[in-house]
């Protein structure tokens, strides 16, 4: 099973250059993941590649920036207000990225294409 992922592009960007090597969610799959792909939100509005996630973790906001923010590619604040109110996260380790060498329009590609709020499984 694959998920689409909807990532800001700034982050997207991030992902790129090896600054961010942790996505964090404030809610988690519920079904085996075996490779994420990368929808680079407005204004990119594009499939621009894919990850395989590595270790998954589970815990409070306050210990996911304690122990990822290093390599979170997001300020404290960013984080913070990200995860308000939340008690749980999860950091998803981003273990092998592959960019597409020419992003995909998702909206050309699948007519009635719908980017998700968080995440949607696709099966291929």
């Amino acid at each position: 099973m694959n998920v689409l992922l909807s990532i800001k592009p700034q982050y997207v960007e991030k992902i790129l250059n090896g600054t961010k090597k942790y996505e964090f969610r404030r809610t988690l799959f519920k079904k085996p993941v075996r490779r994420i792909e990368i929808y680079s939100s407005s204004p990119v509005r594009k499939l621009v590649g894919t990850f395989i996630p590595g270790k998954i973790v589970q815990d409070s906001p306050r210990n996911l920036w304690e122990w990822f923010h290093k390599d979170s590619g997001v300020t404290e604040e960013e984080f913070f207000t990200y995860f308000h109110k939340k008690d749980i996260g999860y950091a998803i380790e981003i273990a092998h990225v592959d960019f597409y060498p020419i992003p995909i329009d998702p909206f050309l590609e699948s007519p009635g294409f719908i980017p998700p709020q968080s995440f949607v499984y696709r099966e291929h």
